[in-house]
Parts: C-alpha cells; sequence; structure tokens
C-alpha cells in the first residue's frame, strides 16, 4: 500500500514571486494523499484556476512542509542491536527544528560520536512516538 505522506498546498498570491498570500487569505493545505492522488488532486484543483495567474498549487512531501516540524533523537545504545539505552543514560530528544537545521544538528551530533559502536541518533517527525517506543522497549 502506498504511503499518504503527500500534500497539496497553494492558494492565491499577492504577487508573481509566489512567497505571500493575498491579503485576507491563507494558503490551502490538502492531503494526505499518496504521490498519484496528490498529482491528481493538484491536476483538477490547477485545472479550475488556469485563468487566475496569481493562484499556485504545488505538491509537497510531508518533509518538505514548510511547518513541518523535525527532532533528533537517540543517544548511547547497550549494544550495536540498538534496543535499549545503556544503564545510566537517558534517551536524548533535541528539537524541534526545521529540516535544514535538523540535519545540520544531526551531523554536528553525530560527528562527535563517529568512535563510538554504541551511539545512534535518527531524525523523526514525532518525539513522541519515538519515546513511547523507548519505554515499551525498557519494559
Amino acid at each position: 500500500m502506498a504511503s499518504k505522506s503527500y500534500y497539496v498546498i497553494g492558494g492565491e498570491y499577492a504577487d508573481t514571486s509566489f512567497t505571500k498570500p493575498a491579503a485576507g487569505t491563507e494558503l490551502e493545505k490538502h492531503g494526505p494523499f499518496t504521490e498519484k492522488e496528490a498529482h491528481d488532486f493538484w491536476r483538477d484543483l490547477t485545472g479550475k484556476t488556469v485563468d487566475n495567474a496569481m493562484v499556485r498549487y504545488v505538491v509537497r512531501n510531508e518533509g518538505d512542509l514548510p511547518d513541518q516540524q523535525f527532532w533528533v533523537v537517540g543517544g548511547e545504545y547497550k549494544s550495536t542491536d540498538f534496543e535499549e539505552i545503556a544503564e545510566g543514560r537517558k534517551f536524548e530528544v533535541y528539537g524541534p527544528f526545521g529540516k535544514q537545521q535538523a540535519l545540520d544538528f544531526w551531523r554536528g551530533l553525530t560527528s562527535q560520536t563517529i568512535d563510538s559502536a554504541t551511539h545512534r541518533y535518527s531524525i523523526v517527525t514525532d518525539p513522541d512516538k519515538t519515546r513511547e517506543k523507548q519505554a515499551e522497549q525498557a519494559s
């Protein structure tokens, strides 16, 4: 089954730079869709607005949404199966960040632990689900 992680975003903009919505409007966000569903929806929507040069819609993957937040999570694990945090250590959560900030932070963090086979960090969009998973594994 295809993942529903695509959105159609857009609306009427203030000018053809397409950076700010028109006065009194907000950008629309439709979805989530599969990639094919998103492109089909986009095609239908843009067909209805083709006569207005100030309207634009784009298909975006969930990770590319402007309001999407990311966290860097992980730490030092007991072993290289990365299932349990090492004794005396805590599961680490950093963020929220924008996508690029999260990647930059992750790179900095992993470069400090590059010589440790038991450290692992990931970039996630929902740190609470990750914490729940860690708690389940610890019990």
